[in-house]
């Protein structure tokens, strides 16, 4: 899956937005980073340059059970590493789960969001 094809799979999920909230600081990695919102928050973020990791929302007990499943899912780097992974991308994590994975992060943000803003979707 080449970017294009994740960003298009991102969007396809309903009401969704993307926006590059960190253009203006100093680390070059985070400039190119773009994140995807459901409502006022994100549930996945990727660097649309180096395209090497995802980081998603995941429940603490799956995201347990992936890592040690998975070579290619780590605690997210610059997340709570409890609730957020890391997915690379060249790994042994098939393209159906990453996607898999993707709507399930959409889906525990979606929830988390707070009830007025979940009805206006």
């Amino acid at each position: 899956m080449n970017v294009e094809e994740f960003r298009d799979y991102c969007l396809s999920l309903p009401f969704v937005m993307e926006k590059m909230p960190f253009l203006s600081v100093k680390d070059s990695y985070s400039r190119e980073v773009l994140c995807f919102y459901i409502g006022t928050k994100w549930f996945c973020y990727v660097n649309i340059q180096v395209f090497d990791r995802c980081c998603l929302k995941m429940n603490p007990d799956d995201a347990i059970r992936l890592r040690e499943e998975y070579d290619g899912i780590k605690p997210a780097w610059h997340m709570n590493k409890k609730h957020w992974s890391d997915v690379y991308f060249a790994s042994d994590v098939p393209s159906s789960l990453l996607k898999d994975l993707v709507k399930q992060s959409y889906d525990l943000v979606k929830q988390s969001l707070p009830k007025k803003e979940r009805d206006l979707l």
